[in-house]
């Protein structure tokens, strides 16, 4: 009977580690909003990595959930576009890094907007959404700090057609210089998407 109870005993804690394993490491989150059109919908869930960032820096191309400072609206998700020191420039519906152009075959649409160029602060992102136009992102003055991003988004998870590793585009090989057993036991977080 004691070996019965130490096994159970045993069992439960090991259990409950894994559990909390997984709550510290990755977390379940709903996009709402249209600002990552076509690469992520509206009520598409995803999950995110959160030790991500722990272990190497965030790269171009990334797509990561974040708090932003401008808004108590909730967390946001954005691709990184610029990393800390580069300088960052958008004219004639192109984006260029460090003064070269950007092949970006995610977004829906080339930015109809400009901003002149300016350089990253250090420990900080610029980031923008793949809905150019639509979207509520670094071009309209801020940028995110080291320290607010949440998480590396890693897996979509809902809709069954959309179940997969988020695709990566790796943005550090052009010019300016990518596991699913993880689903039980993670809450919803909502992200705003614009």
């Amino acid at each position: 009977m004691k070996t019965f109870f130490r096994e159970i005993v045993i069992t439960a804690i090991l259990a409950l580690a894994v559990f909390f394993f997984l709550r510290v490491t990755i977390d379940t989150v709903i996009v709402i909003g249209i600002s990552m059109e076509p690469s992520f919908h509206n009520e598409q869930r995803l999950l995110i990595n959160k030790i991500a960032y722990r272990l190497h820096e965030p790269e171009r191309g990334d797509v990561i959930v974040f708090q932003p400072t401008h808004s108590q609206e909730g967390d946001f998700i954005k691709r990184i576009i610029a990393l800390p020191n580069d300088t960052v420039e958008i004219k004639k519906e192109a984006v260029y890094i460090n003064g070269e152009k950007l092949n970006e075959p995610y977004i829906k649409s080339p930015p109809s907007y400009t901003i002149k160029e300016q350089k990253i602060p250090e420990n900080s992102y610029f980031v923008l959404g793949d809905n150019r136009n639509k979207s509520n992102d670094s071009h309209n003055g801020w940028v995110v700090p080291h320290q607010n991003i949440v998480g590396k988004v890693w897996l979509s998870i809902w809709p069954p057609a959309e179940w997969g590793l988020v695709p990566d585009y790796s943005l550090t090989e052009q010019p300016a210089g990518a596991i699913s057993n993880y689903l039980t036991g993670c809450p919803l977080l909502y992200i705003y998407n614009r």
